[in-house]
């Protein structure tokens, strides 16, 4: 291994790292100083809210695509949301397998697993970036940002696949383009909209806490919530329906 490598590999993700960790916890003491505002409303529904159910489904509701009629209807766009983010996770923990456990990477099986899922995730990256240009729609709230670091996570899923084996003898080179790019990523993304993962567990947790306090959270299904928007069905009936005149 040249010293160039092992500076990529150690010295040069550890300041990165570090750096990453500053900003978001310079972003995180920002983002409590502002006092999350309280429901003006009594509590509505028709038991008391259970708070604890009710984040628990907000934080959770990511993996639930039956839950929102958005993943519920395209599950083909949930699978890819779901191959794109474990290739995230499988590219960033080879990212600490090659310069702290490179024994691991001796497992063919372990190699083969690094490579399914994150070559994956490239076709998906390659897939997301076509959709992104030929759909009007999503043209139209696409910004520079968007572009730039779906393009660049494409090409990082690559390099990753690439690397996976980790042979520094014959593919030096390929392991550099890896762990700068690595690098770059760690200092790029706290100021990018990558970073949205970051604000995650605080939305989800100010959003189940407001529809729980309303008596959206938790969602109730059986008889007793069959009979409630039977109810209403009913009574929307009723309201469309032309009133007739009195007969003698």
């Amino acid at each position: 291994m040249s010293e160039l490598l092992h500076f990529a590999e150690h010295r040069l993700q550890e300041t990165a790292l570090a750096v990453m960790a500053s900003v978001y916890a310079l972003r995180l003491v920002w983002l409590f100083r502002f006092r999350a505002g309280r429901d003006r409303q009594a509590p509505t529904g028709s038991r008391p809210p259970a708070m604890a159910r009710g984040l628990l489904y907000s934080w959770l509701n990511v993996g639930m695509p039956w839950a929102m009629e958005s993943t519920r209807t395209q599950a083909g766009l949930y699978a890819q949301f779901v191959v794109f983010h474990l290739g995230v996770t499988a590219a960033i923990l080879l990212s600490f397998v090659i310069p702290y456990a490179p024994h691991w990477l001796d497992s063919r099986a372990l190699v083969f697993g690094f490579e399914g899922v994150i070559g994956a995730a490239f076709v998906v990256g390659l897939m997301r970036f076509y959709r992104r240009l030929s759909q009007p729609t999503m043209r139209a709230i696409s910004t520079p940002d968007d572009y730039f670091s779906l393009a660049l996570l494409t090409v990082w899923f690559l390099l990753a696949v690439l690397a996976a084996p980790n042979r520094p003898e014959t593919n030096e080179p390929i392991l550099l383009a890896y762990f700068f790019m690595t690098a770059f990523f760690l200092l790029y993304v706290p100021f990018s909209k990558i970073s949205h993962y970051l604000y995650y567990p605080f939305t989800r947790y100010y959003l189940g806490r407001t529809l729980t306090h309303r008596g959206v959270y938790p969602i109730r299904r059986g008889p007793a919530s069959a009979a409630v928007e039977g109810r209403r069905v009913l009574a929307a009936d009723a309201h469309r329906r032309p009133e007739r005149s009195p007969t003698c």
